[in-house]
C-alpha cells in the first residue's frame, strides 16, 4: 500500500528517489503531458460553461485522479516512490525544508523569477518547461507573494462545514469545496498557488513539482473532511447542468466518476490522520 508522507519527514533517499523520478519523466516527455493536461482543463474551467477541474464540485476527485496518474508513472519508474504532501500550515516560510538545494530548490532570483539551485533550477539542464504561456523556458519562482499561507485556524474553519457544495455549483458557491478551492473565505488552495509564484500562479502550474505536494495536501483535506462530515457526501447528486454528477464519468478519462473516488484507501493512505 502506497503510503503519502509529510515531506518534512522524509529521509535524504526518499527524497532523492522522488527527484529522481520525477526527472526522469521529464526526460520521456510524459511529464508535459500531465501540464498539457492542467492547462487545458483551466482554460475551459468557466463559471457560465461546462466545468469539471476546477470552479466546480469535481474539483476534488478530478485531482485525486490526476495525482492518482501521476504517482502510477513516478511507481513505473521506481515502485518506492509516493506523492509526498506539503502541510503549508506548518512549513511555512521560504526556508522550510522542502525548498532546500536537495529536493525542490528555492525562491527565484528577483530579475526574473529564475530558480537558480536544485534539480529542477535551469542551469541543471534537466529541467526545460516546454509548455508555456510566455517565452521563458525556465522554472519560475517567487516564494511569499500575495497574503501569507493559509493558517491551521483558516484550514479548521474550512473542514467545520457541513454542506461539500452549493448552487450555483460553481466559483461563487458556498459550501467546503470552494472555500477549499479558495474562490470564497479564506481561500486555501487558490492561494497557495499565488504564494508560489511564477508557473504555479498560471495554469501551467504543474511546472512546478511542488504542484503535486501542494495538490497532495489538499487532497489529504479533503479525506480530513469526510472523516469529521461522514453523512455529508459530494453533491450534486443528479441531473445538474454543466457540472459533473456523483455518477457522471470526467473528462479527459471518461471511465471514473466522483462516486469512484470518494475513497482513496484502496489506492494510498496518509501517515497521519
Amino acid at each position: 500500500m502506497t503510503v503519502r508522507k509529510n515531506q518534512a519527514t522524509l529521509t535524504a533517499d526518499e527524497k532523492r528517489r522522488f527527484v529522481a523520478a520525477v526527472l526522469e519523466l521529464k526526460r520521456t516527455g510524459r511529464y508535459d503531458e500531465f501540464v498539457t493536461t492542467h492547462n487545458a482543463f483551466i482554460v475551459s474551467d468557466t463559471d457560465n460553461g461546462e466545468r469539471t477541474g476546477h470552479r466546480s464540485p469535481s474539483f476534488l476527485p478530478w485531482h485525486r485522479r490526476f495525482l492518482l496518474d501521476f504517482e502510477r508513472a513516478l511507481q513505473a519508474v521506481d515502485a518506492s516512490v509516493a506523492l509526498p504532501y506539503w502541510d503549508w500550515t506548518v512549513d511555512r516560510t521560504p526556508r522550510a525544508s522542502l525548498w532546500a538545494p536537495d529536493f525542490l530548490g528555492g525562491t527565484g532570483r528577483s530579475l526574473d523569477g529564475r530558480v537558480t539551485d536544485g534539480p529542477f533550477a535551469a542551469a541543471s539542464g534537466n529541467w526545460p518547461v516546454n509548455v508555456l504561456i510566455d517565452g521563458r523556458t525556465y522554472l519560475r519562482r517567487a516564494l511569499g507573494g500575495g497574503r501569507p499561507l493559509p493558517t491551521r485556524a483558516e484550514v479548521d474553519s474550512v473542514l467545520a462545514m457541513e454542506t461539500y457544495d452549493m448552487a450555483p455549483w460553481n466559483s461563487g458557491s458556498d459550501g467546503f469545496r470552494n472555500h477549499l478551492e479558495g474562490w470564497r473565505g479564506v481561500n486555501l488552495h487558490n492561494r497557495v498557488h499565488v504564494w508560489v509564484g511564477g508557473q504555479m500562479a498560471t495554469g501551467v502550474s504543474p511546472n512546478d513539482p511542488v504542484f503535486w505536494l501542494h495538490h497532495a495536501f489538499v487532497d489529504k483535506l479533503w479525506a480530513d473532511w469526510q472523516r469529521r462530515h461522514p453523512r455529508s457526501g459530494y453533491l450534486p447528486a443528479a441531473g445538474t447542468p454543466d457540472v459533473v454528477d456523483l455518477g457522471d464519468t470526467m473528462k479527459p478519462w471518461n471511465d471514473v466518476r466522483p462516486a469512484d473516488l470518494l475513497d482513496h484507501t484502496p489506492h494510498y493512505t496518509f501517515d497521519a490522520a
